[in-house]
């Protein structure tokens, strides 16, 4: 039902224009001169009080007057007059509104609440809406030929479904589509977004033919979660691109664990689109690079690159620039290199790259072309041509062009070094392949297709749910909350932990000098010992950790000089105790945490940890809750991964044991949503078992929130 109603605005029959003008250079009047110079196939009424014509079409003074059905009204009106218009819209049966007018919740307090009144018409009526304050709605579909928006060209016809939440950037890029040589099938400006938003299109053209990859350039997600779940199964039909704005981390400098103030809002958004399958480019130039190259190429079945050229230095750079990406040189098979000598000059080289050397002609490119493309080792190609002996570029464009309309099967990337007009020419032409400049660009365009091609292989995963001890970790958080404390003490947040599952370092709480020798003597040396206090968190700051303590005589002694330090600091009164812990021998040092961003909610981190943590900052982050995919994607994809697999002879770690850290903790997060930070820095890789252990941690809880949820058992589900 819900597409059927985006039907009415994308695809309608009929459109009235509310605020259809006769003055120049209005937005009345562009809508209108667009809508007929594009040739929309169905009927436009334009709208206005004064009644007469506009454009050579019989104008009416309200749409009630207008004597057939309209699907689609394209609202240009003063922003005072637009519920009215809707109420107008609704008597007529309209269910599709285009709202182009602006003075909404962008201008303020006033303006948002005319906006919610808007939506609340739209939701009344059962109608679907762009806008408020959009450029408007495109369908380049010969069926229908819908430009109602006001940009100064006409749109391009292609394959590319494209959301803007900016007008004036959307109206920018739709004038400068022909020297893009890149087109539309539909483009919707969402602006306020009060309904339709870049969730809505995505899923609308989830199944549509006619949209075979989506762009989106996004300023805010505004539902991370239903974003998560389209996005995570509309991208293994077809790439999804996103360019999302607002990059500022702002905020994070107030959180008070590792975690937090490594965390932001644009690692937030990075880890959404990241375990969703969207791909993300931070420039408009890559963003409609990628495009041109996902508009012609197919998604490889493999990452084997094959690059031609008629120049050895450029050759180079661009073997170079593919294997920066991790994509290999193809193989060249035996065959293929005989049947190259048969024809190419003995000073030739048929390794990859094939240098056809600097006097090629343009046959040399056709034989080479269809050769290299008809080799089984091969899964792209990348074409270099520098202008040599009169040759001229765009012959040799089209030469190429030929060859890949006959092998439409495996992406062709042209690298013309040349001057710009070679472009220009290319945008007169219709291409069957993208062409770049330069051959970082191409090997840019390769890695793209060959991320798409991982994703759509990329197991679905699962997230497991763990047998824990939900009751114990709510009866720890209890306590801490009722004594009115955000902050977990460290003996608190290693018992949550245990509850969980997670391996943490066998230990003992102690009060006195007593407890301690037989807490110490009970697990054997060497221990650690660390205080845990309700009033100080970073315990390494005031000395509250004491390592390689060795003997019973060592750990009272060790115990004797922590209490006299917290005593002539004034910090007494909030000891708590301390634990003493088994001493994990171990140099490899990473963290686990939780973060929680205002709008996407809890957030993973995994890297690197210990001292090198906020210097180093070799961390990845993932949106919660993980699937045992996400969490092994975490550890891999930081640097310390290679300590991680046992360099220089240490014992490799237990990879599956830090995956299932990683899932506990995601669990612990989910069930416990009331959780705002938790460090576990570091978990220590024990260079004994591999395993890794938590040998420490913090909890912080979102005090107001927590009281609520755990103001009886029941109400977090601890005992069911």
């Amino acid at each position: 039902m819900q597409n059927e109603l985006l039907d009415k605005i994308m695809k309608p029959k009929s459109i009235a224009v509310v605020g259809a003008s006769t003055k120049e250079h209005t937005i009345g009047s562009d809508i209108m001169k667009r809508l007929q110079e594009y040739k929309f196939t169905g009927k436009i009424y334009p709208v206005n009080p004064k009644g007469g014509v506009i454009e050579g079409l019989q104008a009416y003074t309200n749409v009630n007057e207008i004597p057939d059905d309209v699907d689609l009204a394209i609202i240009v009106v003063n922003a005072k007059f637009v519920l009215d218009t809707i109420d107008q819209c609704h008597t007529k049966g309209i269910k599709g509104l285009c709202i182009i007018t602006a003075g909404f919740k962008e201008t303020g307090a006033e303006g948002a609440e005319l906006e919610k009144q808007l939506l609340n018409k739209v939701r009344e009526y059962g109608m679907r809406c762009v806008g408020p304050n959009c450029l408007g709605v495109v369908n380049t579909h010969e069926d229908i030929r819908m430009d109602g928006c006001f940009a100064e060209s006409l749109p391009e016809r292609g394959n590319i479904g494209f959301v803007s939440q900016s007008g004036a950037l959307g109206g920018g890029i739709l004038n400068i589509l022909k020297d893009l040589n890149l087109g539309f099938a539909q483009f919707i400006s969402i602006g306020n977004q009060a309904d339709v938003n870049a969730e809505t299109a995505l899923e609308y053209w989830e199944n549509d033919e006619d949209v075979q990859q989506i762009l989106l350039y996004m300023e805010s997600i505004q539902n991370p979660a239903n974003f998560r779940k389209l996005a995570t199964r509309i991208t293994k039909k077809k790439p999804v691109l996103a360019l999302k704005a607002g990059r500022s981390a702002a905020g994070a400098s107030a959180a008070s664990s590792h975690t937090g103030s490594l965390a932001g809002a644009d690692k937030a958004a990075n880890a959404l689109l990241n375990q969703s399958g969207v791909i993300r480019e931070y420039s408009l130039k890559n963003l409609f690079a990628t495009a041109k190259v996902f508009a012609t190429c197919p998604v490889p079945k493999g990452d084997r690159v094959a690059i031609i050229t008629n120049s050895g230095g450029p050759g180079i750079m661009a073997t170079d620039a593919v294997c920066e990406y991790g994509m290999q040189m193809a193989k060249i098979s035996d065959a293929t290199k005989d049947k190259l000598r048969s024809f190419l000059p003995s000073a030739a080289s048929v390794k990859n790259p094939i240098d056809m050397i600097a006097s090629a002609p343009i046959e040399h490119y056709k034989q080479t072309l269809e050769t290299v493309i008809a080799d089984e080792n091969v899964d792209m190609i990348m074409v270099i041509y520098l202008p040599f002996l009169g040759l001229k570029d765009i012959d040799v464009a089209k030469a190429v062009m030929e060859i890949k309309a006959q092998y439409p099967h495996k992406p062709v990337i042209g690298v013309f070094m040349t001057k710009n007009e070679f472009f220009t020419k290319l945008s007169d032409m219709n291409v069957n392949m993208p062409f770049f400049m330069y051959a970082e660009e191409a090997a840019d365009g390769f890695n793209r297709l060959n991320q798409q091609r991982l994703w759509q292989n990329r197991p679905e995963g699962r997230i497991p749910c763990y047998d824990v001890d939900r009751e114990r970790a709510a009866n720890i958080i209890r306590q801490s909350i009722e004594e009115g404390r955000a902050q977990l003490t460290t003996r608190e947040s290693i018992d949550v932990l245990d509850a969980y599952g997670i391996r943490v370092c066998k230990s003992g709480f102690a009060t006195n000098i007593d407890e301690v020798v037989t807490v110490g003597n009970s697990i054997g040396y060497p221990v650690v010992m660390k205080m845990t206090s309700k009033t100080t968190s970073h315990k390494t700051d005031v000395g509250g950790v004491r390592v390689n303590i060795q003997s019973e005589e060592q750990l009272k002694a060790e115990y004797n000089d922590l209490i006299a330090k917290l005593t002539e600091k004034g910090l007494i009164d909030g000891l708590e105790g301390v634990i003493i812990q088994e001493m994990v021998k171990g140099n490899r040092e990473m963290v686990c945490g939780i973060a929680t961003d205002p709008q996407y909610g809890p957030m993973m981190m995994f890297g690197l940890g210990g001292v090198f943590i906020e210097v180093m900052k070799d961390v990845t982050f993932r949106i919660a809750p993980l699937t045992d995919i996400d969490a092994l994607e975490m550890i891999k994809s930081v640097k310390a991964y290679k300590l991680l697999e046992g360099a220089r002879g240490t014992t490799p770690a237990q990879m599956e044991q830090i995956q299932e850290t990683l899932l506990r903790l995601s669990q612990l997060v989910s069930d416990f949503k009331f959780i705002d930070e938790l460090d576990i820095n570091p978990l220590l890789i024990s260079e004994k078992t591999g395993e890794g252990i938590a040998v420490d941690g913090r909890i912080k809880v979102r005090l107001e929130e927590a009281k609520e949820t755990l103001r009886d058992c029941c109400t977090c589900g601890a005992c069911k």
